[in-house]
């Protein structure tokens, strides 16, 4: 497909050649020499070569549309909110959920491939090496692409975009993510997904890889009573509440910088405890200058050279901390007597139960447990090393319980997806979370397990191509069989994966209908016993933009239900939710009263006439209308 910026590059600098021709004197020659090594110098960091891709030619002149599969439909309570799988490029798939889901995601994780130059995967229908000169210009330009069409599905008030990503991409991704979503809070975690480690010649093992996560609005991580393995993976690297001396070390730790926070701390004669402290010292006084007072021992913010540093907190916090009991000292023949107190976040685990209060010494200062309370909520810091988070354990055994072979090369482990998910949706349980590229469907199978451990009604949409291996797409080719042949589409990862694995989740058998042996892990639930959850799959296709022989509102009109579907995480069954878009579905759904009756959801034609009584009966059901902004754009464009 096209190279925009070499395009770009060789139209400015066959403008150059005719310019050199008219402009022939030595300071416009070495001027437009210049521009001219500017153009050719390669570009690095986020100036990249950005190329099309074929759904953008396809764009052009056809509009995508979604096509249900009947035969891969499954529901367990048709209550509740419907999952959904999309066979597709992700590109065509993200032009439609503008349309149906703008400003409405909760949640996007997404695990984009690793572009590692293994052939791991493709780029307009071919693979993409390391021989590839433009491999990460490609990969930038396929990730800017979707990023920008995500961030207008994401909820700005309160959501979260999660993305995996390894050491081979990681720095390129972190730029780009940055210049894309300037208002977001980004933070990258580093998670040990393979504590044996992956060989690879002539370098360190590869253990772990890494997680952007980037939160909008008010969206923030929420406390969770995570399992013991978490405690040693918390910021704090310890299993007990740290105390930290009351000066500050470090930078900003002179006098200078916190001229008000020069004051004499004062302890007990004993210099056993803290009583009280003193002003804060005018700039033209130093310690010494200040008489001793009786009784007591004055300590001061003198770092171990003597020059004047500051403590930390005010004097006002020092007493409100003495009473809580949050304030220590220390004493050593190296550093003398040491104030030492709780910071906020320490202050955070002793208040939220993870270091128990088993009580107070005579001076009234808290007496802590070691962390060994696992029940207790914390955010843990940004080193995960979790056993369960393993994807050899817990993604490719995984699978092996419902498939009879390998059929899936390093699937995510469940739990890892489970873990981060969880952070943002916990108390959110309607939240809408999409994945769009979605592999083997670990995404929709860890939100089913989110949804039988805490309740509530979250669902899933995931976007997965239903690509082949490029070794059974030389053996098909060898036998004459092409993309799109029944054989090659069964081989696809959609087909052969997604959608076999969740379903045997769901309804917790494997693919030869004997239960799932094991339970999952934290929850003791039996996989056998499946999940109370819905999904149906989708197709993307395309339907021309100018039809020649029919009417295009006709062909659109074809998809509706699919769109209204997704939208509404609800099926269309005809009876308690229905779409009306002739007069003869009026008559049908609206003047018989038996059906009339079941009905409880109705989306109209916005183009059907209706008389006074007909609308009295719609508006009694509180219908809509069928929303503009699935095609209203593309039959303006036909003056339809």
């Amino acid at each position: 497909m096209a190279n925009i910026t070499k395009q770009k590059r060789e139209q400015m600098l066959a403008f150059l050649e005719k310019l050199k021709k008219d402009h022939s004197d030595d300071d416009s020659i070495r001027a437009f020499n210049e521009i001219e090594n500017h153009l050719k110098d390669k570009k690095f960091g986020l100036v990249f070569e950005e190329h099309t891709e074929a759904v953008d030619d396809m764009l052009k002149e056809y509009i995508p549309v979604f096509c249900a599969d009947d035969s891969k439909r499954l529901c367990k309570d048709k209550d509740r909110a419907w999952n959904f799988i999309i066979e597709g490029d992700n590109l065509q798939a993200l032009y439609l959920l503008e349309k149906t889901h703008r400003g409405k995601i909760s949640c996007i994780y997404i695990d984009p491939p690793y572009n590692t130059g293994a052939r791991d995967w493709k780029y307009n229908n071919d693979y993409v090496d390391g021989n590839d000169v433009y491999r990460h210009s490609k990969w930038l330009s396929m990730m800017k692409t979707r990023l920008l069409m995500a961030k207008r599905l994401l909820n700005q008030d309160d959501s979260v975009l999660i993305c995996t990503i390894d050491e081979k991409e990681y720095l390129h991704l972190g730029c780009l993510l940055e210049e894309l979503f300037p208002e977001a809070n980004m933070q990258m975690i580093s998670s040990v997904i393979n504590p044996s480690g992956v060989a690879r010649e002539g370098d360190f093992y590869r253990t772990d890889e890494y997680i952007f996560i980037l939160r909008f609005g008010k969206s923030v991580p929420k406390k969770l009573p995570l399992s013991e393995e978490w405690l040693t993976a918390k910021s704090s690297g310890k299993d007990s509440a740290r105390w930290r001396p009351i000066r500050r070390q470090g930078s900003h730790d002179t006098r200078a910088d916190a001229p008000n926070q020069f004051y004499p701390i004062y302890l007990s004669e004993d210099g056993s405890h803290v009583i009280g402290t003193g002003d804060s010292l005018p700039v033209e006084l130093h310690a010494d200058d200040i008489l001793q007072q009786q009784g007591c021992i004055t300590i001061w913010p003198l770092k171990p050279n003597g020059d004047e540093g500051c403590w930390q907190i005010s004097q006002d916090s020092i007493k409100t901390l003495l009473d809580k009991g949050y304030i220590k000292v220390t004493y050593s023949k190296k550093w003398g007597y040491v104030a030492q107190y709780l910071a906020e976040g320490e202050r955070q685990k002793v208040e939220s139960g993870l270091f128990k209060v088993l009580g107070k010494d005579k001076y009234g200062t808290v007496i802590l447990s070691d962390a060994q309370d696992e029940g207790a909520p914390f955010i843990p810091g940004t080193q995960w090393r979790i056993s369960s988070h393993s994807a050899r354990e817990q993604g490719a055994s995984l699978l092996k319980r419902v498939f009879d072979t390998k059929i899936f090369s390093f699937p995510k482990s469940l739990y890892a997806v489970h873990d981060v998910i969880r952070f943002f949706v916990e108390d959110k349980p309607d939240a809408v979370i999409l994945d769009f590229f979605a592999g083997s469907g670990t995404t929709m199978h860890a939100v089913n397990l989110l949804n039988a451990e805490l309740g509530g009604n979250r669902h899933t949409i995931l976007v997965t191509n239903n690509e082949i291996s490029e070794e059974e797409q030389k053996e098909f080719e060898k036998r004459n069989v092409h993309k799109g042949d029944a054989e090659w589409e069964a081989k696809g990862i959609a087909q052969a994966v997604t959608w076999p694995r969740i379903k045997c989740f769901i309804e917790g058998t494997d693919v030869n209908g004997k239960p799932i042996k094991g339970t999952y892990l934290g929850s003791d639930i039996p996989m056998s016993d499946g999940f109370i959850e819905n999904v149906k799959y989708f197709k993307c296709d395309w339907t021309p933009r100018k039809p020649d022989d029919y009417l295009l509102s006709n062909a659109l009109c074809l998809h509706i239900k699919e769109m209204i579907e997704l939208q509404n995480a609800i099926e269309i069954d005809g009876e308690k939710n229905v779409i009306l878009l002739n007069k003869d579905d009026v008559r049908k759904n609206i003047l018989d009263p038996v059906l009339y009756e079941k009905v409880e959801n109705i989306w109209l034609n916005q183009n059907i006439i209706l008389n006074a009584d007909e609308m009295k009966m719609l508006k009694n059901k509180g219908f809509k209308y069928i929303p503009r902004e699935f095609f209203g754009q593309e039959l303006k464009e036909v003056a339809e």
